[in-house]
């Protein structure tokens, strides 16, 4: 069984990426480490209440290379646009993975409509590292709607398990992905215990969005985080009350990792050409 390696409370504070977003990054000091590869950032951005406005809020034209962005709302919506000529709205429950690989820039907003209305916004983006042989492939886009995502009652009805990527059991999730990745969206019922099979080597880490779980003799509140030992093949979790969390499980790539800004190669080399790429326009331009 796996057991906490360590354990990352929630972060009080955060940063603003544009106007748009109130991010807490998750992962503190493992970011871009081999601790938690093929995952490299977490943020958690909000909830958070936005007044009605006409402007747009967010973040405007920036670029990546190297890596995927996972962007999975629960509240509010989020537009997107890029280089490549992808354009997509996504909603509570919705989940867009853009893969940057040899290079994409892109824009993230409010949505027009949420904007012009208001309400709360809550999601998380996730960066995942591409291997080698991927780094330089062809960017791609997959807007994943809610009613795509695989549910799956969990045994003796005690919640769920929204399958976004990998396997649970014998259900394939919606996502495709370069590497072996689950990353699961979980509701757990008040004074209810699962125990879920994972895959002994591969890093596993778990997001506690709403709610407190107990594993390990250990608690994990809202917004707490724990990245587990690989060694091991399940783990076993009781609910103290109704909960939502996340688990992300994936092989680790084992290469070298080298970021700066928005890219993540496996050399610095690699980065000064990504910089030049970018800056001649190599990497494409978002139209208007």
């Amino acid at each position: 069984m796996k057991q906490i390696q360590t354990l990352i409370p929630a972060v009080a504070q955060g940063h603003w990426v544009g106007d748009g977003f109130p991010v807490r990054p998750l992962f503190g000091d493992l970011a871009f480490t081999e601790k938690i590869s093929p995952f490299l950032m977490f943020d958690y951005g909000g909830p958070m209440a936005f007044t009605a406005t006409t402007k747009k809020r967010g973040v405007g034209a920036h670029p990546h290379r190297g890596f995927e962005t996972v962007t999975i709302a629960f509240q509010g919506e989020i537009e997107h646009g890029d280089s490549v000529g992808n354009r997509g709205v996504i909603g509570p429950g919705d989940v867009q993975w853009m893969t940057a690989a040899s290079g994409i820039v892109h824009e993230e907003f409010h949505s027009q409509a949420f904007a012009s209305q208001g309400g709360v916004l809550e999601m998380v983006q996730l960066w995942v590292n591409l291997p080698t042989e991927f780094k330089m492939s062809a960017p791609r886009y997959q807007s994943i709607v809610k009613g795509a995502i695989p549910v799956i009652a969990l045994p003796g009805e005690v919640g769920t398990v929204r399958v976004i990527a990998g396997d649970y059991k014998d259900v394939h999730g919606a996502a495709s992905t370069f590497s072996p990745i689950n990353l699961w969206d979980i509701a757990l019922d008040e004074n209810k215990t699962i125990n879920l099979p994972l895959s002994a080597g591969y890093t596993t880490l778990i997001f506690v969005r709403t709610g407190k779980l107990v594993f390990g003799g250990r608690t994990l509140g809202t917004a707490d985080l724990a990245l587990l030992t690989r060694d091991g093949d399940d783990i076993e979790l009781k609910a103290l009350e109704n909960t939502q969390f996340m688990v992300l499980n994936g092989k680790p790539l084992n290469e070298p990792i080298a970021a700066r800004g928005p890219f993540v190669m496996n050399a610095e080399s690699e980065l000064d050409q990504a910089v030049r790429d970018y800056q001649s326009g190599r990497m494409g331009r978002l139209e208007g």
